[in-house]
């Protein structure tokens, strides 16, 4: 898309604005200081790219940048970012460059650093320049580039662009209430623009600190069709001349950006709407210093259900959280991807390298995109069924293990329970609770429940005495030992000598025998639960009921004081609803 600044004076400059296609190269727009300055302070500047977006992307020329401050640590925003600047150069050829801002100096570590490397490691965006890959771009810590900062503001006090400002922090401040009391932009005054040389030398004798302000045209406007959003544009008198080195010799955060982005040759700034306003500034810096212009395509923010900017008071957001919950990569990945994103299908479910394929940054929206956790933890359920058995078996035996569920991380009873429980694990942690859930016994807080009265009122306490007659018999043991053929034919036998079929057999064994009412197939649950006992492989703190403790459980029930509880528990019910 092209960039244009609007205004008044120079018409011999000014040419016709087309749309460029999305991989277009950075603007051809070049300024000659002296004219700049030889007329009055404005911009009128309108340009079309020198190459089609085809010939871009066939001479490899799509450079992004993702550039995180590391302040923290990485938020699914800034992943969200990372990654749509990935899919942007991988799906046009073109090079992704990580950046790390670290110009705080206060707030930036070395561990965050580190943090956010291993983050986008863990998510699979590798970079093709950056810290610890290198390039001809470098070095990629802004810490590490002051000189390069220094020469270019030099270049523009030279030539005029920009003048020192000896102003101190109390003159500014006053400036500032002025305009609040006039209702006008806190914009500065421009003090120090028409200060003489002798007036800056006095100053430099005596030692008084100065930032270096860029001087901003009075009149006039910036124009860019943004590749996500469209024509933005913003009024030049409202900005006011602006610091861009501060009096510690420090740049400032939007000139250090101008020149990195210009100096690493990035064509297209992908970055969160944040950095909108950012923009009107940046392009007055690549102006006056005579780069051409990236593209701008600004993704919206990701927003909390309540539709306020996803913070720390919704949950977790940041990349590592997730990770460490148990999130796999490749879910978090995709659903990043769908955050604003989509290809035009009813299709949700994509690999990193099919999102290459797919992705177009013209398909980005502009509207915020809602961050649905529920959704997260469903898609990533999706994808850790999808992975090859031995993969998915592995990574929940060894979770079982290392949480002192388990003894073991391998055998038949590992396999089976992984087959019977997968359908309610959405992520690797769940399986704890999954198998926990399997090997208790809960029977007398079932039976207590309201649900539980229709099962009571079957006649159960009947039930569960010719239930215990088939295991002090070892019909029920022996039908277990022969596995579900075995299994299945006892439950029909005994389900004929009680004349009971369908819910109203299923229904009390599943109670009797699990101590639950709803949950896994209930047969190959009891056979799970029997070949537990049989292999000792769950460890003696994990909170394992045997068949054998269960039955014994079922001979000290009190049937009796269980149903007269029911009708209290009914009415307590009945009063709390």
């Amino acid at each position: 898309m092209a960039t244009a600044l609007v205004g008044s004076s120079w018409p011999w400059m000014k040419m016709r604005i087309r749309a460029i296609p999305e991989a277009a190269p950075p603007m051809a727009i070049w300024l000659q200081s002296s004219l700049y300055f030889r007329r009055r302070r404005s911009f009128s500047i309108s340009a079309t790219a020198k190459t089609t977006g085809r010939d871009a992307e066939e001479e490899g020329r799509v450079r992004v940048r993702f550039a995180p401050s590391p302040t923290g640590n990485l938020h699914v925003g800034g992943a969200r970012t990372a990654l749509f600047n990935y899919l942007f150069a991988r799906s046009k050829g073109g090079k992704f460059v990580l950046r790390i801002e670290d110009t705080d100096l206060e707030r930036s570590t070395k561990q965050s650093e580190e943090a956010v490397l291993r983050d986008l490691s863990w998510l699979g965006l590798d970079w093709d320049e950056g810290p610890g890959f290198g390039g001809d771009y470098g070095p990629y810590r802004q810490s590490e580039r002051n000189s390069l900062y220094k020469q270019f503001a030099e270049k523009l006090l030279e030539s005029g662009q920009v003048y020192r400002c000896f102003c101190s922090n109390e003159e500014l401040e006053k400036m500032k209430e002025i305009a609040k009391l006039k209702h006008l932009p806190p914009v500065y005054t421009g003090k120090w623009a028409s200060a003489t040389d002798g007036e800056v030398q006095e100053e430099l004798a005596k030692g008084t600190p100065y930032t270096y302000r860029f001087r901003v045209p009075k009149e006039g406007s910036l124009k860019i069709n943004d590749l996500i959003r469209g024509e933005v544009s913003w009024n030049l008198d409202t900005l006011g001349d602006f610091v861009i080195m501060r009096s510690n010799g420090q740049p400032v955060y939007n000139f250090c950006v101008t020149v990195d982005d210009a100096t690493m040759a990035i064509s297209h700034v992908i970055r969160a709407e944040e950095h909108l306003p950012n923009t009107l500034r940046q392009a007055l810096i690549y102006k006056a210093l005579g780069f051409p212009m990236p593209f701008f395509a600004h993704v919206s923010l990701i927003l909390a259900p309540d539709r306020s900017k996803l913070s720390k008071r919704h949950g977790a957001t940041s990349v590592g959280q997730f990770r460490e919950m148990g999130y796999l990569p490749q879910a978090m990945v995709n659903y990043l991807a769908l955050l604003g994103w989509g290809d035009g299908t009813e299709n949700e479910f994509f690999t990193l390298e099919q999102l290459v394929e797919k992705f177009s940054i013209g398909r980005v929206n502009k509207s915020g995109a809602i961050f649905d956790s529920t959704k997260l933890r469903w898609m990533n359920g999706q994808h850790l069924r999808a992975l090859p058995s031995e993969e998915f078996a592995k990574l929940i035996a060894e979770r079982w293990k290392s949480t002192g569920i388990l003894t073991e991380s391998e055998g038949t009873f590992i396999q089976e329970a992984i087959q019977l429980l997968k359908d309610g694990i959405d992520l690797i942690t769940d399986s704890d609770k999954a198998l926990s859930n399997l090997l208790s016994f809960p029977l007398h807080a079932t039976l207590k429940s309201p649900e539980a009265k229709p099962v009571l009122e079957d006649e159960l306490s009947e039930f569960s005495a010719s239930l215990l007659a088939a295991y002090d018999s070892g019909e029920i043991l022996s039908a277990l030992e022969e596995g579900h053929t075995g299994w299945q034919k006892w439950v029909k036998n005994f389900g004929k000598s009680l004349k009971r079929k369908g819910k109203s057999l299923f229904m009390p064994l599943r109670v009797l025998l699990t101590g639950k009412l709803h949950g896994p197939d209930m047969g190959a649950s009891v056979l799970l639960l029997h070949r537990a006992e049989t292999s000792g492989v769950v460890a003696p703190e994990a909170g394992f009921v045997t068949l054998n403790e269960r039955f014994k459980m079922l001979r000290k029930l009190d049937w009796e004081a269980l149903t007269e509880d029911q009708p209290l528990l009914e009415q307590a019910v009945t009063i709390s609803n």
